[in-house]
């Protein structure tokens, strides 16, 4: 039998299931499927417990046969998702810690996640909500979660003066209509709970379903009043499209690149207070833990690990201040070997530039576009995502935009990562989702989202850090560049 857990960041574990229990075989092979994130461990159960239900098994009672720790994200980029593990001990004393086997992990891609439902929703006789005129509703469509509590996924726009309104929104379980209101207090004009197969019932059968409201009875939460107003489903499509992880299983590669600020306002790097100080004791700054908690996800999508490392804002020793220096100090080739070489070349760089300025991201992002555009002309399939490390606000923000709008062209993303206590209000022009849409100094536009901006001082606290929220981001430019382009995963 397999016990497999999930490791969070600070060590603990939690199961997060077990296999069956495949009897008298040193060569098992088990058919249950599990979400899988890090560490495995294997019991040999005892002949007693043979009839016994796996999840009632007591671990301390079996014996145990060894384990093996390895991250999602090497499965899942491994040829057919299928990683083999070698069995070993960290804390169990085994009587003979030679032999321990192996451990095959298979990951598939759960069905649902590909699937796309396409609606349309119509009501009827809706009640009139407002005084003087028709109601103007919308429906408001929410997921109900495993705790029960309704997440909010679709809002639908307003129809005005329209007691008989016709949507088109997607996938969902609880579908409310609300007549809008413009302070916000929208009233409910009342609402259904169907499942997605229950709604594909509904537009075969062409039935409406009653909406209802919750019954004012204050004794009875769970009583509703049903309406006579209607919703229809007036069109369902479901497809099935491909996803971030078929394209990564057919070997399309993550190019990892960073490009790290030595302007002048970071401090003297010998200084404790500067945001550029090599402690002694090993303790990253905030540049390494960028570049670290980044990184540490990024290699495993790219089988090479060769990446390019930049650094802007620097004079070179006896040289012009350069904006887009090789960290390696090479003078043409900008990969180095790996995250452990980007810290050595970051620290390396340190003791043979001297700090200078202005903070200018043009010329960073142009040699990026060029290396994703050098890509795409070798029909390689490489998507590349860079990181930016600085302390300030940049100086050169048409440029920086004109830069940016090209890059949207290319397979690239960009992430933004403020270090230090400056005041960083005026980047959140890099963040679509904060600034207005970036315009080119030809009128232009960006050809999708491919870039963002956070803080890092924002990643002290508990829960989700900065470069966390960055890279989650990550995948749904991946496929908006690749469905845009109709590029399909090819095995």
């Amino acid at each position: 039998m397999v016990i497999v857990y999930s490791k969070s960041k600070e060590g603990a574990l939690e199961e997060l299931g077990r296999t069956e229990v495949i009897l008298n075989s040193l060569n098992p092979s088990w058919n249950a499927r599990i979400n899988v994130h890090y560490q495995f461990e294997v019991y040999d159960i005892d002949p007693q417990f043979h009839d016994v239900n796996e999840k009632m098994l007591k671990l301390e009672e079996q014996q145990f046969l060894g384990e093996a720790v390895c991250l999602l994200s090497e499965v899942i980029t491994k040829q057919n998702r299928l990683l083999t593990l070698k069995l070993g001990v960290s804390e169990h004393n085994l009587p003979n810690p030679s032999k321990f086997g192996e451990l095959n992990v298979q990951a598939e891609e759960s069905a649902g996640s590909k699937a796309i439902m396409e609606m349309v929703f119509r009501c009827s006789d809706l009640e009139i909500k407002d005084l003087l005129s028709k109601s103007d509703p919308f429906l408001l469509i929410s997921r109900i979660s495993e705790s029960g509590v309704p997440v909010p996924i679709c809002k639908t726009e307003v129809r005005k003066n329209d007691l008989n309104p016709k949507w088109k929104p997607e996938n969902p379980l609880i579908i409310e209509c609300f007549n809008f209101s413009s302070n916000g207090k929208h009233d409910l004009v009342g609402k259904i709970v169907k499942s997605v197969a229950e709604l594909e019932k509904m537009y075969h059968s062409q039935d409406g379903e009653n909406f209802f409201v919750p019954a004012s009875t204050a004794h009875d939460s769970h009583s509703k009043e049903v309406l006579k107003s209607q919703v229809y489903v007036e069109k369902y499509l479901e497809n099935n499209r491909q996803t971030f992880l078929d394209y990564i299983s057919a070997g399309c590669q993550l190019n990892f690149m960073v490009a790290v600020d030595f302007t002048a306002s970071n401090g003297n790097p010998r200084l404790p207070d500067s945001l550029h100080y090599i402690d002694p004791t090993g303790r990253p700054n905030a540049y390494q833990r960028a570049i670290l908690e980044v990184g540490d996800v990024l290699q495993y999508y790219d089988p090479a690990k060769r990446f390019p490392s930049w650094g802007f804002g620097a004079r070179p020793i006896d040289g012009p201040v350069s904006h887009c220096f090789n960290l390696n100090g090479s003078t043409y080739q900008p990969e180095v070997e790996g995250i452990q070489g980007i810290m050595s070349a970051y620290i390396s760089a340190l003791r043979n530039v001297s700090l200078a300025g202005p903070t200018l991201f043009g010329p960073v992002v142009s040699t990026a576009t060029a290396i994703a555009n050098q890509s795409l002309a070798n029909n390689q399939q490489k998507y590349f995502v860079l990181l930016i490390v600085t302390d300030g606000v940049v100086t050169d923000f048409q440029e920086t935009i004109d830069a940016i709008i090209k890059a949207s062209d290319f397979p690239l993303s960009i992430l933004v990562v403020g270090v230090g206590g400056a005041d960083f209000k005026e980047m959140e022009f890099l963040d679509p989702n904060k600034g207005e849409r970036l315009e080119s100094s030809t009128g232009r536009v960006a050809s999708r989202d491919m870039i963002q901006f956070a803080p890092m001082k924002d990643a002290h606290g508990s829960g989700i850090s900065t470069v966390q929220s960055l890279l989650a981001e990550i995948p749904g430019q991946f496929m908006t560049y690749m469905r845009t382009r109709e590029i399909q995963a090819i095995s």
